[in-house]
């Protein structure tokens, strides 16, 4: 059971996984497009929700969600299925390959052997796709790699049976119907309109560019509050979400660069370019502050920033995209 497919490596798993599926099925559209148009680009910053006794931060909507809200905009029907248990699941996935079609599904990083083991940790949101099996093996489109790779069929349970926050509970996607037809236009705008409006008109201080001014009050005073030792742990899990669960660099931003850039063109508005130069250097900012932040969680003496420093960074950087998105929805919310 081999599909006939085509990888290709992206920054991101969930946008990668998007556009190699609908690639599959004829539908040509690069990952910052789906990823843009999915509205994928978010920021939270969740104190009262602790994984490993460290609170949450997200620069990025909840996993799923930007295939979701991509499909509803170009119109494509997708089927999600969740199982009780992992032989239901594994048999659900030999008759999708049967039946010569490629299976979007959610993993737990941690069992993915084919990784290197400094990259695997307990995260339950990394999306992979799985186009065919041979010798019991599964094979796999990961789209942080470069080539296709396989897996076991034991390993591929424990990644799909994961047990944490969110419990990855064997879900496996895949397109059911394709569109003939779409309005790009209309879908670029609603999601350059959800993005905006969410970084900048949700009135709650935890989310958005609001929620990053709040997390760099709270950082500032982190060593007084819990001490230097979990201060260090606190920021270090920050460059990782950042900078490695926020695949592509600086929190998405980079990514979503792209796809105003693009935007631009399509929709034939030089704001959008601009926004999109502006974009560029906040994510620049953001790389800043993840160099400067890892040389504190590393000890080093020379070339460093206070955590009172660190935190005028993030809080101007907060400022820029405030500022940014809020010119984007003004550009985006009579279209």
């Amino acid at each position: 059971m081999i599909v006939n497919f085509t990888h290709k490596q992206s920054a991101h798993c969930e946008s990668g996984v998007v556009s190699n599926l609908l690639r599959f099925h004829g539908l040509d559209f690069d990952e910052p497009m789906v990823f843009g148009i999915g509205s994928g680009l978010f920021f939270s910053y969740l104190p009262f929700i602790k994984v490993n006794g460290i609170p949450v931060a997200a620069y990025r909507i909840w996993p799923g969600q930007i295939f979701k809200r991509f499909s509803e905009r170009i119109g494509i029907k997708i089927e999600t299925k969740k199982f009780s248990s992992p032989a239901k699941a594994m048999v659900a996935l030999d008759q999708m390959l049967e039946k010569g079609q490629p299976v979007g599904m959610l993993t737990s990083v941690f069992y993915l052997n084919y990784l290197p083991a400094a990259y695997r940790f307990h995260f339950n949101a990394h999306n992979i796709i799985v186009f065919g099996k041979e010798n019991g093996n599964y094979l796999v489109s990961d789209p942080v790699m470069e080539y296709t790779t396989e897996i076991s069929y034991e390993d591929l349970v424990r990644a799909r049976f994961a047990k944490g926050m969110p419990e990855p509970s064997g879900r496996m996607y895949y397109p059911v119907q394709i569109p003939s037809d779409y309005s790009l236009e209309k879908a670029l705008w609603k999601g350059i309109k959800q993005t905006s409006d969410h970084m900048t008109r949700i009135p709650v201080p935890i989310v958005g560019s609001k929620g990053m001014k709040y997390l760099a009050k709270r950082l500032r005073y982190w060593p007084e509050r819990i001490g230097d030792r979990k201060a260090i742990q606190w920021l270090g899990n920050l460059i990782r979400m950042q900078e490695e669960i926020g695949t592509g660099g600086a929190g998405f931003r980079f990514i979503y660069a792209a796809f105003l850039d693009q935007a631009s063109i399509k929709l034939q508005n030089e704001k959008l370019f601009n926004l999109s130069k502006q974009l560029t250097k906040s994510g620049d900012q953001l790389r800043d502050f993840a160099y400067y932040a890892g040389r504190v969680c590393k000890n080093r003496k020379s070339d460093t920033r206070t955590f009172a420093e660190l935190a005028d960074m993030l809080e101007a950087c907060a400022q820029r995209e405030q500022e940014i998105f809020q010119e984007l929805y003004d550009v985006s919310k009579s279209k």
